[in-house]
């Protein structure tokens, strides 16, 4: 079963800053971002190899038994998303505590990665290599997939169609952006889905993604996190405790294996 379609996000769209107004950012690639650069790997990290080169990735397991694999995509390259973003990696912190071992990456054309930014089509395969990997590393684990902003349209639409997916993971929610950010397709998901989202986002605020997501079936789950932006700046700690409550005692947890 294939993923859902996505439509390249590239060209121009219009953004908002955080600090209001309007501006029109260009999405499409620089002259930099196209080039098969070297850029030295991070302390620890290590290559997965793709078609067009390879992946930079880390790879943490945690202090307590493995219970599954996590893997979490970053936001949007051309804004400066990386796996190192804050909320990536705190959110990564909070799948730690739950009992799973966790894989960050950098889309193509990002930090160490290869390649050149593809609006999130490349990207979708790009992650599933990262899978492939995690699966051949740690076999018959179950897996969790998911990202935040950009990285979580990425992240949902794969993993809503892979059947070593056992649930789903979105953080701040862009569906203010345009209609490109569609989250329909978690309807017919068939497996537990946590969404945290800040009520302030500037993206995508918490009243209209409770609205957007609410008719798409109990097996999704909301948290909204008070006075918190697109970021999550100020909750990043609340951010760890819920996606580690939901994989630790709640619906995620359920399809993980028991210790």
């Amino acid at each position: 079963m294939s993923s859902p379609a996505l439509t390249r996000l590239t060209g121009y769209e219009n953004i908002t800053p955080r600090h209001g107004g309007r501006t029109t950012v260009s999405l499409r690639p620089t002259k930099s971002s196209a080039l098969q650069h070297n850029t030295p790997l991070s302390h620890g990290a290590r290559r997965i190899t793709v078609s067009h080169g390879h992946l930079e990735a880390l790879l943490k397991e945690p202090e307590r038994t493995i219970r599954g694999g996590a893997i979490i995509c970053h936001p949007h390259p051309l804004h400066g998303g990386t796996m190192h973003t804050k909320a990536v990696y705190r959110a990564a912190q909070g799948l730690n505590d739950a009992g799973l071992v966790t894989l960050r990456f950098n889309f193509r054309g990002v930090g160490g990665s290869t390649g050149s930014h593809d609006g999130g089509v490349g990207e979708q395969d790009d992650l599933r290599a990262a899978i492939d990997w995690l699966e051949t590393a740690y076999p018959h684990i179950p897996i969790v997939v998911g990202g935040f902003s950009f990285g979580s349209i990425v992240g949902l639409s794969v993993g809503a169609t892979d059947e070593r997916v056992v649930s789903l993971l979105g953080l701040g929610l862009p569906v203010d952006l345009d209609d490109r950010y569609d989250y329909s397709f978690m309807a017919s998901a068939g497996k537990p889905i946590l969404i945290v989202q800040g009520d302030n986002d500037e993206f995508g605020p918490g009243e209209k993604v409770a609205s957007l997501v609410s008719p798409l079936g109990s097996h999704i789950t909301l948290v909204r996190i008070p006075e918190t932006d697109h970021y999550f700046y100020s909750s990043l700690r609340e951010l760890r405790t819920a996606v580690r409550g939901y994989y630790e005692t709640g619906p995620g947890a359920k399809l993980l294996a028991v210790i």
